[in-house]
């Protein structure tokens, strides 16, 4: 994330990628950058630390600051990134993943360049207009993505969600999905219904 773009009064920005459409999973879909930890992350862990993070974490940090200069272009320190959530697929998906996301401040003037392969365009975007551009159908996203994408617009800009970071615990978090008239509903723990699905 950056603070407010240039010409923006606006308190926050999110790097929003766009997954090239020969994707084999989501083509088209507005992302955050990701990917999965490799050896050289693991082995990098061991060599780069922060007081109170073990060598795990540290490993899927490493691997968020690579895959951000990998697919966009941005060099963020691992340090710099900040533990926000943890997703695991639903079972009834049958391509599942365990993923975490992370916060972390770009240069206020970072400008991303997609790597063409992975991610076919790349811009900032205040959350709230990611958010209206997908009510319009102009912006596809997955539903991790817009629930994200409320919590960082709710907070409001990027210093508040630094701190909501700081001091918020990371577990992990397993959606449902199930069956309605209009077809299927994803619910998150704690919402009416989960607990019973």
């Amino acid at each position: 994330m950056r603070r407010g773009g240039k010409h923006s009064q606006r308190g926050l920005e999110v790097l929003m990628l766009r997954r090239g459409s020969e994707a084999r999973f989501m083509p088209g879909v507005w992302v955050f950058a990701g990917g999965v930890v490799e050896e050289a992350d693991d082995e990098a862990a061991g060599r780069e630390e922060i007081e109170g993070v073990d060598a795990e974490e540290m490993a899927h940090r490493i691997c968020g600051a690579r895959e951000l200069r990998e697919e966009a272009g941005l060099d963020v320190a691992a340090t710099g990134l900040h533990p926000w959530s943890r997703w695991i697929t639903p079972v009834q998906v049958p391509m599942r993943f365990d993923t975490r996301f992370y916060v972390g401040l770009a240069p206020a003037h970072a400008k991303p360049t997609p790597d063409g392969k992975e991610m076919s365009e790349a811009r900032w975007v205040a959350p709230v207009d990611a958010l209206g551009d997908f009510a319009e159908g102009t912006f596809e996203l997955s539903f991790p993505t817009i629930k994200h994408l409320e919590e960082l617009r709710d907070l409001g800009d990027a210093d508040a969600v630094l701190a909501e970071a700081a001091g918020r615990p990371v577990v992990p978090l397993t959606p449902k999905v199930v069956a309605t008239e209009d077809g299927f509903d994803v619910l998150l723990p704690g919402e009416p219904g989960f607990d019973e699905a």
